[in-house]
């Protein structure tokens, strides 16, 4: 049965939360750019580290494949979330850096992604969301195995 399947409830659960997430119906977010779950992770990981950062890092962090981050960062550059700057040491790589738009954009973001945090885990004790942290860990960890 469909249902009793994990991937399944993985993939159902995480569209309601992307959902939750992008389709947002607040006036202040209908004249900003709509940010993807990506995005988000992009720009929370440079906030929290003050060195350079550049693709490949971004690449390793998240765990995506260099195509992907390239295609997430050049939409993100279109829409003037990040500007890409040229390394004097080596000129094929290029510093990523935040827009001041890009970063009143994830703070009005974070707020709504704490909202739907509290919402997920409502009526959920400690002890429960613990034991799906450590099995979610522990999925993860299988396919990285393969």
């Amino acid at each position: 049965m469909k249902e009793d399947n994990v991937l399944y409830q993985i993939r159902t659960l995480e569209n309601i939360i992307i959902r939750n997430f992008v389709c947002d119906s607040d006036i202040e977010f209908k004249k900003l750019p709509k940010l993807t779950q990506t995005q988000m992770q992009i720009m929370s990981y440079i906030l929290d580290h003050n060195e350079e950062i550049y693709q490949r890092d971004l690449e390793k962090v998240l765990n995506l494949r260099r195509a992907t981050v390239s295609g997430v960062l050049q939409t993100m550059e279109k829409n003037g979330l990040i500007v890409r700057v040229i390394n004097e040491m080596d000129a094929r790589s290029k510093k990523i850096i935040l827009s001041e738009d890009a970063k009143k954009l994830f703070s009005l973001k974070k707020k709504k992604f704490y909202e739907i945090e509290r919402k997920i885990t409502n009526n959920i004790s400690k002890e429960e969301l613990n034991n799906f942290l450590i099995i979610i860990k522990k999925m993860k960890n299988n396919l990285k195995d393969n």
